[in-house]
């Protein structure tokens, strides 16, 4: 995808442009199988939803894979994530087993969140994931709390908090960027700019299209990343990272990236033509460029990518068959992990 300047020129100090980055071949066979297992992942929680398996909303991130592995490479443990509600491939990208990622999203005893969460919920403070939020933006001023509590704390961590074009147009973001910059919190701001938020186009919906610079009023630098291509997402993920946690303050990211499902499960995406689609699958998509670079850098061969794609829908049909077989929680379960009363 084609990428704009960079931000305006500015008196206060902003990171370099970031170079792509140059990868061994383990790190880019295992960022390969890293999205391989999201987008199989991703197919078969489609099929469960559309057999009836999984309730409520379902938002899939297909075609989205480059941005979370990119900039999940580059975190340290102790770092936190927070993002909105299309938040399956941002858990398995923190290290969380399919199995209990897809037993969550069929409501399962057995889930991250013991099956209360379900798709746009679930979180897990072991791995540092805070959610999965129903609600446009909210992750966004609670993702700057965290970076709060990172340096209130000074345990080094730092706080990456994503959100989508859509999210980019409410308020309370810009509220946050100001918190952030006037605190200097450790916050990388992640815009996954997949171009048609719930079913609006970015140019029809926002009167500056180019995100990246949506912090310059507050002073937060801002850099616009081809967020289908894992190496350019992992070489600002750390410029990003290196800026952050150097004690610059916040920093955001605009990754110009694309779904190729609708908005939801129930959403037709009438907004767009099958030809559009087609194309970016065609010339952008993330796990194919990849395959292409691991073969033409002989990090290895036809035979070998074949069998990471038979691993990884081993793995997948084992959590839908985990997810289907394990019970459901029990009554009890509505009374616990609740606060009442005063605190």
């Amino acid at each position: 995808m084609k990428k704009a300047g960079s931000a305006p020129a500015s008196d206060w100090p902003r990171p370099s442009e970031p170079e792509r980055f140059k990868p061994s071949g383990p790190e880019l066979l295992d960022m390969y199988r890293q999205m391989v297992l999201i987008r199989r992942f991703e197919e078969k929680a489609g099929q469960l939803y559309g057999m009836g398996q999984i309730g409520g909303f379902c938002h899939l991130y297909i075609g989205q894979e480059a941005v979370v592995v990119g900039m999940q490479a580059e975190l340290a443990k102790g770092d936190s994530v927070i993002t909105g509600y299309r938040d399956h491939g941002h858990m398995l990208a923190c290290g969380i087993s399919a199995n209990a990622v897809m037993a969550e999203l069929t409501g399962r005893q057995a889930g991250i969140s013991k099956g209360k969460g379900g798709s746009m919920h679930m979180f897990s403070v072991e791995h540092g994931f805070y959610g999965g939020h129903g609600i446009v933006a909210a992750q966004v001023p609670l993702g700057t709390g965290l970076g709060f509590a990172h340096k209130y704390k000074q345990d080094g961590g730092i706080a990456v908090t994503y959100f989508g074009d859509g999210a980019a147009n409410q308020g309370q973001v810009y509220e946050s960027f100001n918190m952030a910059e006037l605190w200097k919190l450790p916050v990388i701001f992640v815009i996954e700019n997949n171009q048609y938020a719930m079913g609006t186009s970015v140019n029809r919906a926002s009167s500056e299209d180019q995100l990246y610079r949506r912090g310059e009023s507050f002073r937060v630098p801002g850099l616009q990343v081809d967020g289908m291509d894992v190496l350019a997402v992992r070489g600002a993920a750390r410029a990003a990272v290196a800026w952050v946690r150097g004690g610059n303050g916040p920093l955001l990211l605009e990754m110009k990236t694309y779904r190729y499902r609708g908005h939801s499960m129930s959403d037709p995406a009438k907004y767009r033509s099958r030809e559009e689609v087609q194309a970016m699958r065609e010339k952008s998509d993330p796990i194919e460029g990849a395959k292409t670079l691991i073969l033409a850098e002989g990090f290895a061969d036809e035979a070998a990518l074949k069998a990471i794609d038979r691993e990884v829908r081993d793995i997948v049909a084992e959590a839908a068959d985990f997810a289907e077989s394990t019970p459901e929680p029990p009554l009890s379960e509505l009374y616990t992990d609740v606060l009442v009363g005063t605190y």
